[in-house]
């Protein structure tokens, strides 16, 4: 008997490239013996009810979207015990996810590689109840990932973020927070901030300077303060671009679990998406929570990766 697949598509994600390789994907599934199951999201957080729903019908899970789509399938999957599996076509703008697992940017070949690849487990973030695969964060340019529209992203790509980050200048304001993490208290105002378990952030590769493993059960801080002049603005684009955590200007602290204060109700983006507003919050790793199937032969959380070229 045939074993059963689950294929979540968001088919607007990107530039609705899955519609061209849809037929031959499943194709895939069904001559490597699985019985696919396919259903196109309709609306933002259908997939943790879907899959709620539908726990312990479905022996492979994967799922086809950008970084909104992979964390709505991994919030559901954390409910499933056991947790089966997890397949991703990245179809998304950055994909910031896939590219720290080494996946492949064809879409048929990262299609494959959700039947015949090797598990690799990921520690998971926590935000409060919900969850994160790689990223939640606040402040300066936090809102350009889910306030920017869908065909915006997908007519510019990264362009569209840098774009609307700076229209969004103006706008930047100073945050006073304190953080509590392997006990040591972090006191001050901060313009942008993140806990973050991935290789790239935005699509800027961050993971050798930082020595970031995926499956350490550890996530990484990082808190951003405000440049008062022009040569401190200047200091911090060296250090961010040389992901040099010592700058005056950078905080950076690795840990398992962090208690954020913030004197007023801060917003948050969990993996692009928009995480809510909240003034106190833990977040805490899930160590190696989800596996997920990468290529044969990729060494997750290198920067060496498929997603990087063609293949």
């Amino acid at each position: 008997m045939a074993q059963k697949l689950l294929f979540l598509v968001n088919p607007h994600a990107g530039r609705s490239e899955i519609k061209n390789y849809l037929l031959e994907i499943v194709d895939q599934f069904t001559k490597e013996g699985w019985d696919t199951t396919v259903v196109t999201t309709q609306r933002a957080g259908q997939i943790p009810l879907l899959l709620d729903e539908r726990r312990g019908e479905f022996q492979r899970v994967v799922c086809c979207g950008g970084d909104g789509t992979l964390n709505e399938t991994i919030n559901g999957l954390m409910n499933w015990s056991p947790r089966q599996l997890l397949g991703y076509i990245p179809a998304g703008t950055t994909n910031d996810f896939a590219s720290s697992l080494g996946l492949h940017r064809s879409m048929p070949d990262a299609g494959r590689t959700c039947v015949q690849g090797e598990p690799f487990p990921v520690d998971i973030g926590r935000f409060g109840s919900r969850y994160f695969a790689y990223v939640a964060a606040f402040g300066a340019f936090t809102s350009v990932s889910y306030g920017t529209p869908q065909h915006f992203k997908n007519l510019l790509g990264r362009a569209a973020y840098i774009l609307e980050g700076i229209l969004s200048l103006p706008t930047i304001k100073t945050y006073s927070m304190t953080v509590e993490c392997d006990g040591q208290i972090i006191e001050g105002d901060y313009v942008f901030g993140m806990v973050a378990n991935s290789t790239s952030v935005g699509g800027i590769p961050m993971g050798r300077r930082l020595d970031v493993s995926l499956n350490d059960g550890l996530l990484e801080l990082v808190l951003v303060k405000y440049p008062h002049s022009a040569i401190e603005a200047q200091q911090l684009l060296t250090a961010l671009a040389a992901h040099e955590p010592s700058s005056e200007l950078l905080r950076f602290c690795r840990a398992s679990s962090f208690r954020i204060h913030s004197q007023e109700p801060l917003s948050w983006t969990l993996d692009g998406e928009f995480g809510g507003e909240v003034t106190d919050v833990e977040i805490k790793v899930c160590p190696q929570a989800i596996s997920v199937l990468t290529p044969s032969g990729a060494v997750p959380g290198t920067g060496e990766n498929h997603l990087a070229k063609e293949d």
